[in-house]
């Protein structure tokens, strides 16, 4: 999984690329952990992404709730298959996805 940030003032943008799973969510939980600090807007960009696995949605929940205390938290880009995912889970109605 590639993953790239972009940050303008308080808000970050994290675009993800590839499958979140299992061998990739450590890395974006240690991306996430380390670039959160004084952030009120964060972006999960999944234009690019392929593939989401219940690691990878237990990444998510965990930013949501971080973002919770400090600002908001938007998914972005989402396609069919991923949407349908969070829609089967419930993360439909917890995340705001745009």
């Amino acid at each position: 999984m590639k993953i790239t940030k972009s940050q303008n003032g308080n808000n970050l943008t994290v675009a993800l690329e590839g499958r979140l799973d299992t061998n990739t969510a450590p890395e974006l939980e240690s991306v996430l952990k380390n670039s959160l600090d004084g952030i009120t807007e964060l972006t999960i960009d999944m234009a690019a992404l392929d593939y989401l696995s219940s690691a990878g949605l237990r990444i998510l929940l965990g930013a949501q709730k971080t973002m919770n205390k400090q600002g908001s938290m938007k998914v972005a880009n989402v396609n069919d298959t991923i949407m349908e995912i969070f829609e089967v889970t419930g993360f439909a109605d917890i995340l705001t996805v745009v």
